[in-house]
């Protein structure tokens, strides 16, 4: 079971929200390695649209799925553990990845791919551990710092372009690899679980069937498969799409990029306060309601740089508040012993949220007007829902003390 000390003051707390916080970074950069080079590997590889956003978009599958089973491991085998375990194991697909593109194999970048997923799984193993250091009136506050690591996004978008102009594309990849590498060694020597988590001795599987049957999952999972999977499917597809739209080339996409990254960056520890001080229901509701307008606006391709520019920046505002808002939700509203599992369910939803937008724009993109028009009215329409249904169907209720 999962339980956080009454103390408001809790020491090493500080430190082990950093080390969690710059893991996800980490972790992430890594899981967005393939997007930030997808125009390379379309002009090398001579890929379609719809085979350019398939291999942008099956890290971010794996990544989803794979968050149910950590989040519930971390609620046995503690935060810590899980981290450290997944830095490391994330080199490997990494060297794969490199592997492959310098093989030139589309096949083998699908597949291994597929396995970098297991980067993006982080997430479900930090939100229990930051939970855990934190009592209930500030977990919006930790949940948000420990957010700022999908700023990995950020980095990989504005880094890894350009670390491959300078030192090559493999070196590149072992670079990451070796970030990775003492990323994890340092969140098992250092970082420790707190002082008041203990472990939970149920079965995984069950575990997960009795989360699956909360109302709280399914609304939560809901809500964050539209602001989370908002931000991954921009984070990855946003390179093609600059390149498409404006042609800009892959260093200026990335940079674009990387800046769309950080401002959700940002925005998801303000959401997360905002959420402690009001509630995070009219957090959540801004957040949809300027995303639904802002996907309009884009739409429209405005020109570049500052009308296009401020219009992604502020969309990415309004999907980092909501996913603060959404995670603060969490923190008020699951079990203490099924944090874990529900935040893994939830981070799933979140992640396969990420995974179907870049197929779906990569299907409906226009190349005859390079317009993603069908996908941002979607896009939109899906914001506007989900507006409704927290309006209308979600109280504002807390889980009992």
């Amino acid at each position: 079971m999962t339980t956080t000390a009454p103390a408001t003051r809790v020491a090493g707390r500080t430190l082990n929200l950093v080390l969690a916080t710059w893991t996800f970074a980490i972790t992430f950069w890594a899981w967005n390695i393939i997007g930030p080079l997808a125009a390379r590997y379309t002009e090398e590889l001579g890929l379609s649209a719809t085979e350019k956003s398939l291999l942008v978009a099956t890290p971010v599958l794996v990544g989803a799925v794979g968050r149910i089973p950590v989040g519930a491991l971390a609620d046995r085998y503690g935060g810590r553990l899980m981290l450290g375990v997944l830095s490391l194991v994330s080199i490997v697909p990494v060297l794969l990845v490199a592997f492959a593109g310098e093989q030139g194999s589309y096949v083998l970048l699908l597949v291994f791919g597929f396995l970098l997923g297991v980067a993006g799984t982080t997430f479900a193993a930090g939100i229990p551990f930051v939970n855990a250091w934190y009592e209930p009136a500030r977990r919006g506050f930790a949940t948000g710092v420990f957010g700022i690591g999908m700023g990995g996004t950020a980095l990989s978008s504005f880094f890894t372009p350009r670390f491959v102009a300078t030192f090559g594309y493999v070196p590149t990849h072992l670079i990451v690899a070796a970030a990775l590498g003492v990323t994890g060694l340092v969140v098992l020597t250092v970082m420790r679980d707190a002082p008041a988590w203990r472990r939970s001795t149920d079965r995984v599987l069950p575990k997960l069937a009795a989360a699956l049957k909360l109302p709280v999952t399914w609304q939560m999972s809901f809500l964050y498969a539209v602001t989370f999977g908002g931000f991954v499917a921009f984070s990855t597809y946003l390179p093609t799409y600059l390149s498409d739209v404006y042609g800009f080339d892959l260093a200026d996409a990335g940079a674009r990029t990387a800046g769309f990254a950080i401002a959700a960056v940002v925005a998801r520890p303000l959401g997360g306060i905002l959420s402690d001080r009001w509630h995070p229901k009219p957090i959540v509701l801004v957040s949809f309601a300027g995303a639904a307008v802002m996907a309009l606006v884009i739409a429209t391709k405005p020109q570049p740089e500052i009308p296009a520019g401020l219009t992604f920046v502020t969309m990415a505002f309004f999907l980092g508040i909501g996913t603060g808002g959404v995670f603060a939700w969490v923190a008020r509203r699951a079990p203490a012993d099924r944090v874990g599992s529900v935040s893994g369910i939830v981070g799933a939803a979140g992640g396969l949220g990420g995974y179907f937008p870049p197929l779906v724009m990569g299907a409906t993109y226009d190349e005859a007007t390079q317009s993603y028009t069908v996908g941002l009215v979607l896009l939109s329409a899906t914001a506007v829902v989900s507006f409704l249904f927290v309006l209308l169907r979600l109280k504002r209720e807390d889980r009992p003390a």
